[in-house]
């Protein structure tokens, strides 16, 4: 004999499923969130890379020259 569930049923029992795995992983739901987050920010800064003017890797070092400069005076 088959069970038969009606749809609101499945659907509340479903919610509940989901409400209770997100609350139990929680730390594990918020680093994946975070995880993409950073990939669509490295997206965005590779996006915006392509479209401006390449420079040396001199000129992007030079800062960084100057402050270990600094703190070894």
């Amino acid at each position: 004999m088959a069970t038969s569930i009606d749809e609101t049923k499945l659907k509340d029992l479903l919610k509940s499923a989901v409400a209770e795995v997100l609350d139990e992983r929680r730390e594990l739901v918020k680093e994946i969130i975070e995880e993409a987050i950073e990939d669509l920010a490295l997206v965005r800064a590779i996006d915006e890379g392509m479209s401006t003017d390449t420079v040396s890797r001199q000129e992007v070092l030079a800062p960084v020259y100057l402050r270990l400069a600094f703190l070894a005076t």
